[in-house]
């Protein structure tokens, strides 16, 4: 089931950036849990995403600071791009997706474990939308939890990587991480 704030509630969020291999990654947290990640968290990223934030939950994100879910966001987040967390375990907020959408996420997340892959149809067929191939894509766009929730790992039937928010250099670098496609020469 999935909590979502009512109408017009408030919802506060904490945020901060997090350098990584992949590069800076804003995490947002709310009370409820890691709320989302976003790519490529340069300064004017950064400020766009907090105006989107702060319009969907009802009010400003601050700075987190000692937040205890962006602690364990980050804890987990260095565990993972050090080879050593292959399942994350933190809280999360599923309030920026519902729907369809969500049922493709959360059973991405269930179901396709670190260094494996899923192609776009058979995760609709997981869903139970046998010809939902590309609106499963869809939702990995609009995934608000990049790398927590791996939309990383679903790739063409045909064994192209398919797209990637975060840039397709992002999405090699993390199957390269999982070991699943070589590490980059250079």
């Amino acid at each position: 089931m999935t909590e979502t704030p009512a109408e017009g509630a408030v919802t506060t969020a904490a945020w901060t950036v997090r350098d990584t291999p992949v590069g800076p990654l804003l995490l947002a947290a709310t009370g409820r849990g890691l709320v989302t990640v976003v790519f490529h968290a340069q300064e004017r990223t950064v400020r766009r995403c907090l105006a989107r934030l702060a319009a969907r939950l009802g009010a400003e994100p601050a700075p987190g600071g000692d937040d205890p879910v962006l602690a364990e966001a980050a804890r987990e987040l260095d565990a993972y791009f050090s080879g050593g967390l292959r399942e994350f375990s933190l809280p999360l907020d599923w309030s920026l997706t519902s729907g369809f959408n969500e049922r493709v996420l959360r059973t991405l997340a269930a179901s396709v474990p670190y260094g494996g892959t899923v192609g776009y149809q058979t995760l609709a067929d997981r869903v139970g939308e046998p010809g939902a191939a590309r609106a499963v894509g869809v939702a990995m766009g609009s995934n608000p939890l990049p790398v927590v929730v791996p939309c990383h790992r679903v790739v063409e039937s045909g064994g192209g990587l398919g797209g990637f928010g975060g840039g397709l250099e992002t999405k090699r670098a993390l199957l390269a991480l999982e070991g699943i496609l070589p590490a980059p020469l250079f």
